[in-house]
């Protein structure tokens, strides 16, 4: 059971003010900064500092409260697995993007779930960035996303390698003939999804590259759901940069078409993260591999994303 001066420290870190984590603990705000003051002392260096009269974590600081958040969701997890060894029933938390949930996972999960009618699932939705913070807070334990993250921070496991196409309406008039640059679409109605989206995230890098920005487009729809976006594609509302497994089927039947722009020709992984550090890595390992190979993946996991032993362990929450 960790010491509960870990819990001072991570609601400070959280709120970032000693008076706002005393209300919340309920405890005097000498008590929060005896509890800093002993971890400190414990580790022999300063874990915050004062700068502009704005509190802020130092570099330990920093290295603690990563190595503190895995500990607290450990521990959780351990407390699960204890009682999961009465019911006998395997629970897993896992939160996906859209477009990885809505068109990445669904046959293989089907397929995992009637291998293992046991083991429960909780599938969490949520943008890329919306995920990143659903780890840090423990209420999932993976985590499988299509948008970019600090992978110094978190362990990762690669699931698929998805090719991200600009598409519009099969018959659709663009206002420039034959575009063949981003420039030349600026004119057209560009159907993104919202902040935070891996999606969006993808496109906005790439226009940068190019010296551009969202806001260069004359007009832009935000959307916070694929099939939204999906709907207006095949309506002639607009046109989109998105995953070409979101739209094979509407491709194939002809009902929309790849817009073909010089030089733009990218792929990126949808990978699965989790906290590093986590005493379940080895679990959670094993849950990746077990999916992906659902899906049909046949590559093997390099030595340091595949350190799951034989078994059949598996997350218990």
């Amino acid at each position: 059971m960790l010491d509960f001066r870990v819990a001072t420290f991570l609601c400070v870190c959280q709120t970032m003010n000693f008076t706002r984590a005393a209300r919340i603990l309920n405890i005097t705000q000498p008590a929060v900064s005896q509890h800093i003051h002993f971890l400190e002392e414990a580790y022999g260096m300063a874990l915050f500092r004062y700068e502009n009269k704005k509190l802020s974590l130092t570099a330990a600081g920093k290295i603690l409260r990563k190595r503190f958040v895995a500990m607290k969701n450990d521990e959780e997890e351990l407390l699960a697995e204890l009682r999961n060894q009465v019911s006998g029933i395997e629970e897993i938390s896992l939160g996906v993007t859209m477009t990885v949930g809505e068109y990445a996972i669904m046959e293989p999960l089907a397929r995992m779930l009637r291998a293992h009618p046991q083991r429960n699932v909780r599938l969490v939705f949520g943008n890329t960035k919306q995920l990143l913070q659903m780890l840090a807070d423990g209420s999932i334990q993976l985590a499988l996303v299509e948008g970019y993250y600090p992978q110094d921070e978190y362990e990762h496991v690669r699931y698929s390698t998805e090719t991200y196409i600009g598409v519009c309406a099969a018959h659709h008039a663009f206002a420039m003939p034959e575009p063949r640059h981003f420039h030349d679409l600026l004119a057209e109605r560009l159907l993104i999804r919202e902040p935070g989206s891996g999606t969006r995230n993808i496109l906005e890098r790439n226009l940068a590259l190019c010296g551009m920005k969202v806001s260069d487009f004359v007009h832009y729809t935000e959307v916070g759901n694929m099939h939204t976006i999906i709907g207006l594609l095949l309506r002639d509302a607009g046109i989109s940069f998105l995953y070409r497994i979101a739209v094979e089927q509407e491709l194939q039947a002809g009902l929309l078409r790849e817009i073909p722009l010089a030089g733009f020709s990218m792929q990126h992984d949808f990978d699965f993260i989790w906290e590093k550090g986590s005493i379940y890595t080895d679990v959670y390992a094993a849950f990746c591999r077990e999916l992906r190979e659902f899906a049909g993946v046949a590559e093997f996991f390099s030595d340091k994303q595949g350190r799951a032993g034989a078994g059949s362990n598996t997350p218990h929450r």
